[in-house]
C-alpha cells in the first residue's frame, strides 16, 4: 500500500467512523434505564453488557490504531465505576470518542502504514483496521437495536427510518 492509498482510506473510512459514532450514541441512548438487565436469551449479553462492548470496542480499536498496537489487559474490557447508567455510558463514549477521532484523523502516513498484528491472527497496515472497527460496531449495534423493541423502547433511525423515527428527507 502506498501513502496516498493509506491517506485515501483514512479520509474515506474516518468520515464513516465519525458518522457511525453518532448513530451508535443514538442507539445506546435509546436503552431504557430500567431495562439494562434485559437479555433475549440466557446465553445473550444483557443490554448494558452489549452496549458497553459496542462502545468500548470503538474506543479500543481507535486507540490501538493510534498507538500502533492492539493489547488487551483485564482492566481494558471492564466497565469503569463511573459508568453506572445508560446516560453515563453515552457521556463516557462521547467524551472519549471525540478526542480519539481527532487523533486518528491526524495520523501520519508512516503511522497509517505501520503493520499491526491482531493478536497473531493477522497483520495489516493500521489504516485497514478502521474497516474492522466499522464492521464490528455495526454488527453489535444491530444486535443491540433488536433488543430495543423487545424492551419496549423506541428504535431510532439507523440507515433509514424506523417505526418510531420515520425517514424525513431534507426540506
Amino acid at each position: 500500500m502506498q501513502p496516498e492509498q493509506a491517506r485515501f482510506l483514512l479520509n474515506y473510512l474516518m468520515a464513516q467512523v465519525d458518522d457511525e459514532s453518532g448513530t451508535t450514541k443514538k442507539v445506546l441512548a435509546a436503552i431504557p434505564e430500567d431495562k439494562t438487565d434485559y437479555r433475549p436469551h440466557p446465553v445473550a449479553k444483557t443490554a448494558m453488557e452489549l452496549a458497553w462492548h459496542t462502545a468500548s470496542s470503538d474506543l479500543w480499536f481507535l486507540g490501538g490504531i493510534i498507538q500502533g498496537e492492539f493489547s488487551m489487559s483485564e482492566e481494558e474490557g471492564k466497565m469503569p465505576a463511573e459508568v453506572a447508567s445508560v446516560a453515563d455510558l453515552v457521556k463516557f463514549y462521547d467524551a472519549k470518542m471525540g478526542p480519539l477521532l481527532t487523533q486518528a484523523k491526524a495520523l501520519s502516513d508512516e503511522q497509517l502504514l505501520k503493520p499491526i498484528s491482531f493478536f497473531g491472527i493477522m497483520t495489516q497496515p493500521a489504516v485497514t483496521y478502521l474497516s474492522f472497527l466499522l464492521m464490528h460496531t455495526i454488527h453489535h449495534r444491530g444486535q443491540l437495536s433488536t433488543y430495543l423493541r423487545a424492551m419496549g423502547a423506541k428504535v431510532p433511525s439507523v440507515y433509514g427510518g424506523s417505526a418510531d423515527e420515520p425517514f424525513q428527507p431534507p426540506a
